[in-house]
């Protein structure tokens, strides 16, 4: 069982439109027929190949790149299945929601009818609510559309597999780069479309979901959001600092139901919670410094380290429960990021695109908010949030957006079940929030609202 698979309700709405832009050849009985695989008017990721017509058949070695070019487009396919699973059990969400929505309308046309036979102040607040609920119906109505609109795409790809299984016999004088070139781009504007449609703004954080009860109050744990499919490999580090060992689960099911783990020693103990294991390897900040370090566990050594300038360590810009948590390493659907604070900045946040593989910062934003205010934060899409604190009633309560270089403030409840978070971070593949809470490790689902128009693709 991989609960954390299961963690997201995820709702997204597609404003696209369906015309198909055709290229032919000058003489389509000696090449390719090809529908082009980049946008159309509206937006729309298409992409259809039509086989030639066939005139001679030969085998040679460019028969074996053909057949790799078709594993690609079968991983593809196997890309759009995970999305139409995760649209469809959304879809049947939305249709239950869809159908409570329309019942509430019409009790409260029962209540509006008779309301001098109701007390006032409960016809107000149902009116209220009303109002509140009317806006979800037609983007309901919506994301029924959506759903088909994922088919539609899968049925495009599902073409161009077939095709691609008769050209297998049928290489001849063909143009095999035409056709790579074709598939590639067709890659590209699906990798694109995915993207589109896994991100979006937080709305809503779940009840937790205890998956253990291990360790002292501080520590962290986290997959790897990289990670190959069917490895979902946990990694856990007790404690915020003079500590060097990394246990590593097979699965989140060991993880939940034994003890048995290998252990990993780091060259250097860690400082604070905010480490991150990102394809691979795993990032983190150098106890009594602002190094960063990349330790590759595949050959068990460290393959990058770099200092961060400026930013503040050693409890110097810690998050409000202490901890040595001066720098917070992180990951979302962008890549990697470092969330620290600077003297040049007042104390106030710094929030850095970093590069996975030198460490460089990318870019860095400012933000207006205190570091030591601060509870925890996480990474979704591009957009900081902020915990308003880490014990007792708690809250995302402040987002900044990297994408807008703008702030907000917000009001996000997240059930603090056991008094005292120390390490919060979301997991771009599992679409969910691993806490670590007073010696539970502890999983939120959350939810994520985004509407795609044409001109974002």
């Amino acid at each position: 069982m991989q609960p954390a698979s299961k963690l997201l309700t995820l709702i997204l709405l597609i404003f696209m439109g369906t015309e198909l832009t055709q290229v032919l050849p000058a003489n389509p009985e000696e090449s390719w027929q090809v529908y082009s695989s980049a946008q159309d008017s509206e937006g729309r990721c298409v992409c259809t190949v039509v086989a030639p017509q066939q005139s001679m058949c030969s085998r040679d070695a460019r028969t074996k790149q053909l057949r790799q070019l078709l594993e690609k487009v079968q991983n593809m396919t196997q890309s759009i299945q995970v999305l139409d699973q995760r649209t469809q059990r959304d879809l049947q969400y939305v249709e239950k929601m869809e159908v409570q929505l329309r019942g509430l309308e019409t009790k409260f046309r029962q209540v509006e009818e008779n309301h001098k036979q109701n007390i006032a102040k409960q016809y107000k607040a149902i009116k209220a609510k009303m109002e509140e609920l009317r806006p979800l119906i037609p983007v309901l109505e919506e994301y029924k559309a959506d759903a088909k609109l994922v088919l539609q795409f899968k049925e495009e790809v599902r073409n161009l597999t077939s095709v691609l299984s008769e050209l297998q016999e049928e290489m001849g004088a063909y143009d095999y780069e035409e056709l790579h070139n074709r598939v590639s781009n067709l890659e590209e504007r699906l990798r694109a479309c995915m993207q589109k449609l896994a991100c979006g703004k937080l709305t809503g954080i779940s009840d937790p979901l205890t998956i253990k009860t291990s360790g002292s109050r501080f520590g962290s744990w986290m997959t790897d959001p990289l990670a190959p499919e069917g490895d979902t490999r946990v990694w856990y580090m007790d404690g915020y600092h003079n500590n060097r060992f990394v246990r590593e689960y097979k699965s989140i099911h060991d993880f939940m139901t034994s003890d048995n783990f290998t252990s990993h020693r780091l060259p250097h103990p860690w400082s604070g919670t905010g480490q991150v294991v990102y394809n691979g390897s795993i990032y983190f900040n150098k106890f009594q410094s602002h190094v960063i370090i990349k330790f590759d566990f595949r050959t068990s050594s460290i393959s990058k380290s770099r200092q961060l300038d400026y930013a503040g360590f050693n409890n110097a810009y810690h998050y409000a429960w202490g901890g040595h948590s001066d720098i917070d390493l992180m990951v979302d659907e962008g890549g990697l990021w470092a969330v620290y604070a600077t003297n040049q900045n007042a104390g106030n946040i710094v929030i850095s695109k970093l590069n996975p593989n030198t460490l460089q910062i990318i870019k860095s934003w400012t933000t207006n908010h205190p570091k030591r205010s601060a509870g925890e934060s996480f990474m979704i899409c591009g957009t900081l949030y902020v915990t308003n604190g880490y014990s007792g009633g708690t809250k995302v309560y402040y987002a900044y957006s990297t994408n807008s270089s703008t702030y907000e403030y917000i009001d996000i409840p997240l059930q603090n079940k056991y008094s005292h978070i120390s390490m919060l971070d979301y997991n771009p593949r599992d679409r969910a929030l691993y806490a670590w809470n007073n010696g539970h490790q502890v999983l939120y689902n959350v939810t994520l609202f985004h509407v795609i128009r044409s001109e974002e693709l």
